[in-house]
């Protein structure tokens, strides 16, 4: 009985103590630790763009981990069937954020609303979900993307004094929303040209899922559709790419200005040899960095802060966004590229383009 009666009062010592010590952490010892979720990323593929694995990737996981948040990052390669299963296993194990790069509208909203349904909140990054109703929308200002490309052409006809161009267009992927506003940049800058009869609207066709390929195939056609084509228009680097493959083969490199986009290290080899007219780089950084901060915020349990608001065509409502200035690259600052650390010297600079880089002042 005498043993039974020292057991039960140590047991209510123990809990006494046990909750005084409970009292301490909330009233005169360390704050609560804060709330730390996880966060999903879906990209969208490797074959549109190089940037997705090489820049995005890379960036997001580093604010992640330097925030100390479990991320699971993982890539679609285009495969929309793949993109929704993704999103379903992250939410099944245990996503407090999802992030995500939509290979087209209709995908990015079923998964947008089986999140929210889940109660996961989802940021759009890069690419706008029409009627998705993400909570945040991470860019570039995409119109003005397209602007710069298309006063870019100009100012490369321009400066090769070239009268009447035809200028064939390369657009994006139709089910892309962002090809859509570059199209509505560029084609601000070049229909008036158009109109006026200063400049001679070519071949215009979209590249299905930003195709390489299918590029190459469809620029082939134009050309031998309408072979004084003096100028084009390519909506990235990759697309720039098809477009200048198919130039060399008939010996017009370097005489018919190429646009691109991304400041891939391919896009930026082709300015320094003279085969592509100029590019567009998008601080990739700086946009993984404003979208992670985001994640990080609603893993957290904190609201997140923007610097604008874009409107979705199709619900009539503003997201809160952040967007962030693209800039104009010619052959005298792919040097701002590389002192930027977007690419390195010794990626650029390989073989050939050891003296182009010098002859560009790139350090």
């Amino acid at each position: 009985m005498r043993k039974g009666i020292l057991t039960l009062g140590a047991m209510t010592l123990l809990l006494f103590g046990t909750v005084a010590a409970c009292g301490d952490d909330t009233e005169g010892g360390a704050a609560p630790e804060k709330k730390k979720g996880r966060i999903g990323v879906i990209l969208p593929d490797s074959k549109s763009s190089a940037r997705w694995e090489n820049a995005d990737r890379k960036y997001l996981k580093e604010a992640f981990d330097a925030a100390g948040i479990e991320s699971d990052i993982q890539n679609a390669q285009g495969d929309k069937s793949a993109f929704q299963t993704i999103a379903d296993q992250m939410i099944t194990n245990g996503a407090t954020v999802l992030l995500i790069v939509n290979l087209d509208s209709g995908t990015g909203k079923a998964v947008i609303a089986k999140a929210q349904s889940q109660g996961v909140p989802v940021i759009d990054y890069d690419r706008l979900t029409l009627g998705g109703g993400a909570q945040y929308y991470v860019s570039f200002d995409n119109t003005k993307v397209g602007t710069l490309q298309g006063e870019g052409l100009v100012k490369c006809l321009t400066d090769k004094k070239v009268e009447k161009p035809i200028v064939a267009e390369l657009n994006g992927s139709p089910t892309d929303n962002n090809a859509t506003l570059f199209k509505n940049g560029y084609d601000g800058v070049l229909q008036p040209k158009y109109d006026s009869g200063e400049y001679v609207k070519g071949p215009d066709q979209s590249v299905p899922e930003w195709d390489n390929t299918k590029a190459g195939t469809i620029f082939e056609q134009m050309l031998t559709s309408e072979p004084k084509i003096a100028g084009v228009l390519a909506a990235n680097d990759g697309l720039g790419n098809a477009a200048i493959a198919v130039l060399k083969k008939q010996k017009l490199n370097g005489q018919v200005p190429v646009t691109g986009q991304d400041a891939t290290v391919q896009g930026l080899q082709h300015i320094l040899a003279g085969d592509q007219c100029m590019t567009v780089y998008k601080a990739i950084k700086k946009e993984a960095d404003a979208a992670a901060e985001l994640a990080i915020a609603l893993a957290t349990g904190e609201k997140g802060t923007t610097n604008n608001a874009v409107k979705d065509p199709e619900t009539g409502k503003d997201v809160p966004s952040v967007l962030l200035e693209p800039q104009a690259i010619f052959k005298e600052n792919v040097k701002d590229v590389v002192a930027d650390g977007y690419v390195t010297k010794e990626e650029l600079c390989t073989g050939d383009f050891a003296d182009k880089c010098t002859e560009a002042g790139i350090q």
